[in-house]
């Protein structure tokens, strides 16, 4: 972290990318029927975003345990509980390659673990995206066939990341 930029600084430029990346992985993907899976739900913001701007989609949220806000906690028949290393393989059996849209907010407040933890869950996040799906993350991802995106406007460089299938 540069000493020019606070932490404060930091989590604003997280948060306006997040909704810049979102608004578009949402616009971009509006035509699309594939569920959308939020990887990760924590207070629930993104979320509860997704839910306000998405219709005629389902949306299903991968999480070890549920602590969001009451109004942003999703049903039960739409919460996939456990470790994601665990919930994303047995998902492709289920779905297949059928997200519209993926969001994963899943890393901590350590670059090197996030990064680490990016590396071992792309392949597993990977076939569950459809055909011209968006896969959007507050870490960059490896993927062998997405490809990245510029970001949009308003969207901060490293804040936030977006695939194509």
């Amino acid at each position: 972290m540069s000493r020019d930029v606070s932490r404060l600084d930091l989590f604003i430029d997280r948060m306006v990318s997040q909704r810049a990346c979102l608004d578009f992985a949402i616009a971009e993907t509006a035509a699309m029927t594939g569920p959308v899976f939020e990887l990760g739900l924590g207070n629930g913001r993104t979320y509860h975003h997704m839910k306000t701007h998405i219709k005629g989609r389902d949306t299903y949220v991968f999480e070890r345990a549920v602590a969001s806000h009451p109004d942003s906690t999703p049903p039960e028949e739409m919460l996939i509980l456990g470790d994601v290393r665990e919930t994303l393989p047995a998902s492709v059996e289920r779905f297949g390659p059928t997200a519209s849209l993926i969001h994963a907010d899943l890393g901590g407040h350590n670059r090197e673990k996030n990064d680490v933890f990016a590396r071992l869950v792309s392949p597993l996040i990977e076939p569950l995206l459809a055909p011209d799906g968006l896969m959007v993350s507050s870490d960059r991802m490896y993927f062998e066939t997405l490809s990245e995106l510029p970001l949009p406007p308003g969207a901060v460089e490293g804040r936030c990341f977006i695939y194509r299938r």
